[in-house]
């Protein structure tokens, strides 16, 4: 049974930290690319970033120089280390983990930044 757990989210003021983890269990953890995706209220689930399972990273504009996500495949675990929020990342943030066709989610996690 493939699990993805999100933990981290919460509230915290603009100009702020958080780090989401996301816990992968089921599956080869490795040989799996992951990605971090969030959902703003009314709008579509967007991808923030991705690992390749070779560790090659990749960032939406909004982002970068902001957020910074890696993985511990001895753990299986994917992290996202958010820096400098705004308001405008306020979301439910996903993990996802990919390979080929093969697509699993987890539940997500809420952030919100606010004063």
């Amino acid at each position: 049974q493939v699990q993805l757990v999100e933990s981290g989210g919460g509230l915290v003021q603009p100009g702020g930290s958080l780090r989401l983890s996301c816990a992968a269990s089921g599956i080869p953890f490795s040989a799996y690319g992951m990605a971090w995706y969030r959902q703003a209220p009314g709008m579509e689930r967007d991808c923030v970033t991705q690992i390749t399972s070779g560790h090659t990273t990749t960032y939406t504009n909004s982002v970068k120089g902001r957020f910074t996500t890696s993985r511990d495949n001895a753990k299986k675990m994917m992290y996202l280390q958010m820096n400098n929020l705004k308001p405008e990342d306020t979301a439910v943030y996903y993990c996802k983990a990919y390979r080929g066709w093969t697509n699993y989610w987890g539940q997500g996690t809420q952030v919100t930044v606010s004063s």
